[in-house]
């Protein structure tokens, strides 16, 4: 740490008592001035003659003077030891200076008008010629510096000494010759480390600072707020130190006043976001989201996260997007409502990205696209208000199909978490699962899930609230495996199973490369039955509950006679696969290929008569699907 010392004589001050001091020069005191608790007895020439303050109060009449009247200087900036220091500099007296006392003596100086209107190489004058030539060109002392300017902010402020320290470290920052290490050891830059031990304040001022010199890559300025937050967000519930001017909370502050301190903290956080995808990660903007909720910050600082969470949420995680709810009204675990503005946002911006597919690159500084949403600006400093035309173009980026893809599996992956919540309402888990694009679900045994837990965790559920629940799923996306568990799901409606009959019915029918039909015509007549009288509101209970267990033992091939399980229907498909292999290896015989090709082109046909066939008579399916093997049995009808 550089130092400087002006004056060559030696120290002379002494304490004649406990509260108060004096210089011996061989000549009586004639000046009185007191300072805190201090009585400083001293010579009126030395002083009067560099500081014009002492040189007006003592041209009033009867003070200070040899009658025992006293100058009392109340407040005095940096207490009795500036004061002393800049009295011993003007009796010559050696004292030193560096950039733990540069800002204090600075300040004294100025009170005093120690200046060059006073005296020619005033105090004043060679405290800011230390400062710029050597303090201020150095890492850590331009810290310390900056460090001491919290005492007395508003005169640092008038004097331009907080201003000239920010814009020194910026410089130093900013200067590729400044970088301290060639290479940071951690994730985070060289200086934040440094720099996050500042106040909110004043850290704020410096990255706004370093941003407008373009000269800081936005992942290395995202890397800064990542450091900053570490530092102070993770005890954001707990009675921590906090980075403020105090320095520490004091023993009689109220959580209201910690909460009021933190969310400052996080909204000037949330104000220096960089404008580049890449600068923050989607999970640290969910981190600052949850925190957000925690302390109840503003509504613009919230919108601006949901916005970016929304512009990379293929990134995210499950844990991430699990925000615990903070609300006093709802008992839900989660907020919900958070990650549903989210998916509205991110369709807001699919549907932007469809409609504009020929966008300037994101980031763009010549991007002027009109703000696609209202009340989702900021407030932020003159000087980064350039920076709001390459927000506003980010949310027309396009969409991969990759990031769909991923974004439909994170959110039903999201729901299968929540859907174990009691609390949970049926209207807000369908609010959600709306809310992903058709396209980002290329099949939906993820969603099927969903379904799943949140029936068993809401059994007192209504056949109208189950039916409204199930409406969102396509049984024709679901997978074999699905399919099969669901046929055998008894808490699905009952017109939700036979859905899935037919999506399974509807795949078999295509291996056997014959027609698909139509739904109504793939249902069996036992089971037409079954739903018929279903359709006529039956109002007996005991009825239904026998329908419905009929229905179900259909679907799970429990019938020996007509096998409509998922496995029979695949043992169907694979029957009348080998019968057409069979007939196209037989060329010889035109009859018998005329036959077998007429059998072939009917195939479908004669398998949907069998599926029609009722319960009460079956016949046997290897009859049906293997007519090579033996005639067909006559018709017990």
């Amino acid at each position: 740490m550089k130092f400087m010392k002006l004056g060559a004589r030696p120290d002379t001050f002494f304490s004649p008592s406990d509260s108060a001091r004096s210089v011996y020069t061989g000549v009586a005191t004639d000046l009185q001035i007191l300072v805190g608790n201090c009585l400083y007895h001293l010579h009126k020439f030395p002083l009067l003659s560099k500081c014009l303050l002492l040189q007006a109060l003592c041209a009033e009449p009867g003070c200070g003077g040899g009658d025992g009247d006293v100058i009392e200087l109340a407040g005095f900036p940096g207490g009795a030891e500036a004061f002393e220091a800049c009295a011993k500099f003007c009796y010559g007296i050696a004292i030193t200076v560096s950039a733990r006392n540069l800002v204090p003596l600075r300040c004294a100086a100025a009170h005093l008008g120690m200046s060059e209107a006073a005296d020619r190489g005033n105090l004043a004058a060679k405290l800011d010629s230390f400062l710029a030539s050597c303090l201020l060109r150095r890492w850590k002392d331009a810290l310390a510096v900056l460090h001491s300017t919290r005492h007395g902010a508003p005169l640092c402020e008038e004097l331009g000494l907080t201003s000239r320290c920010v814009d020194a470290v910026a410089v130093l920052i900013a200067s590729p010759a400044a970088s301290m290490p060639a290479k940071s050891t951690s994730a985070s830059p060289w200086w934040a480390h440094d720099v996050a031990e500042l106040g909110v304040d004043m850290f704020w001022r410096i990255m706004v600072a370093v941003k407008s010199t373009g000269a800081v890559h936005e992942k290395t300025v995202g890397d800064a707020l990542k450091a900053y937050a570490r530092r102070w967000l993770p005890n954001v519930a707990k009675d921590a130190e906090q980075p403020f001017d105090d320095a520490a909370i004091a023993a009689d502050d109220s959580v209201k006043q910690v909460t009021t301190r933190h969310r400052l903290l996080l909204e000037k956080i949330v104000s220096l976001l960089p404008v580049d995808k890449d600068a923050v990660s989607c999970a640290f903007l969910l981190k600052l989201l949850k925190a957000a909720n925690i302390l109840s910050a503003s509504a613009a600082s919230k919108a601006e996260l949901v916005r970016r969470v929304a512009w990379q949420l293929e990134e995210a995680s499950v844990s991430d997007l699990l925000i615990p709810s903070v609300s006093c009204v709802s008992d839900m675990l989660y907020d919900v409502d958070a990650v549903a503005a989210i998916l509205d946002e991110f369709a807001l911006r699919h549907a932007a990205a469809t409609a504009q597919p020929a966008q300037p690159p994101a980031g763009s500084p010549d991007d002027d696209s009109p703000e696609r949403s209202g009340g989702h600006r900021r407030s932020r400093s003159d000087e980064s208000v350039g920076f709001d035309g390459a927000r506003r173009s980010s949310s027309a980026a396009p969409v991969s199909q990759f990031a769909l893809a991923r974004v439909g599996r994170l959110v039903d992956a999201f729901l299968i978490e929540v859907a174990k919540d009691p609390k949970l309402p049926v209207d807000k888990l369908l609010a959600i699962a709306e809310a992903v694009p058709d396209s980002a679900r290329p099949e939906h045994d993820g969603l099927y899930k969903v379904v799943d837990s949140y029936l068993k965790a809401h059994p007192e559920m209504s056949k109208s609230a189950r039916k409204r629940l199930c409406r969102a799923l396509n049984c024709r996306k679901l997978s074999e495996k699905a399919c099969s568990h669901a046929a055998q799901n008894e808490l699905l409606p009952l017109r939700v199973v036979v859905q899935v009959l037919f999506s399974e019915h509807a795949r078999a029918a295509a291996l056997s490369g014959g027609p698909v039909a139509s739904d109504s015509d793939l249902l069996p007549s036992n089971i037409k039955a079954l739903l018929s009288s279903k359709s006529a509101g039956s109002e007996d209970d005991d009825a239904d509950r026998v329908d419905e267990q009929r229905l179900r033992v259909l679907a799970s091939g429990a019938s020996p006679g007509d096998d409509w399980s998922v496995e029979g229907l695949r043992r169907a498909a694979s029957k009348i696969a080998t019968l057409r292999m069979k007939m196209e290896e037989d060329q010889d015989d035109d009859d018998e290929f005329v036959r077998k090709a007429g059998l072939s082109r009917s195939a479908s046909l004669r398998f949907r008569a069998f599926c029609a066939i009722p319960a009460a008579n079956p016949k046997r399916m290897l009859s049906k699907l293997w007519p090579l093997a033996r005639s067909i049995t006559a018709d017990r009808h």
